[in-house]
């Protein structure tokens, strides 16, 4: 069974990216994961009482990102394994290493549209994916409006 990999967050632009696999390049037979990953950097630094604001944040941020994407894909009859995890380096490269360690047939992302200098300063988690995913990658843009 091939092994799809979305790359989620509570955006509406991966949630158009969720829509547009469902709808375009969904098969019944592949296996897919939703992934986000948390960023958990600056955890080691903070008192036990911001830790445990922190850790409760992260815990209602899961449950709600497990629900919305629970129920797309239930209303698209796409059976899903969501997979939040709390990480110590940036998202994207949580996200390559993801890719890396599961070896997926393609992995689909949404982007925010940002403009070249703004991109180019402080980066894309998509632009990061596509040249570290050592797999094809499927970036979905949202039309305007």
């Amino acid at each position: 069974m091939a092994l799809v990999v979305v790359a989620i967050d509570e955006s509406k632009f991966a949630q158009y990216a969720f829509k547009f696999y469902a709808e375009h390049l969904h098969k019944p037979s592949y296996r897919v994961i939703l992934y986000h990953a948390l960023e958990n950097l600056f955890a080691k630094d903070i008192s036990a009482a911001r830790l445990a604001e922190y850790n409760s944040k992260c815990e209602k941020k899961t449950a709600a990102l497990t629900e919305l994407y629970t129920k797309l894909a239930e209303g698209r009859q796409i059976e899903v394994e969501i997979r939040v995890e709390k990480v110590g380096v940036r998202p994207e490269h949580a996200i390559s290493d993801f890719i890396t360690q599961e070896k997926p047939k393609f992995v689909v992302t949404g982007t925010r549209g940002v403009g070249v200098v703004r991109r180019t300063i402080l980066g894309s988690t998509s632009d990061f994916i596509l040249h570290h995913a050592n797999c094809p990658v499927v970036i979905c843009t949202m039309e305007d409006p």
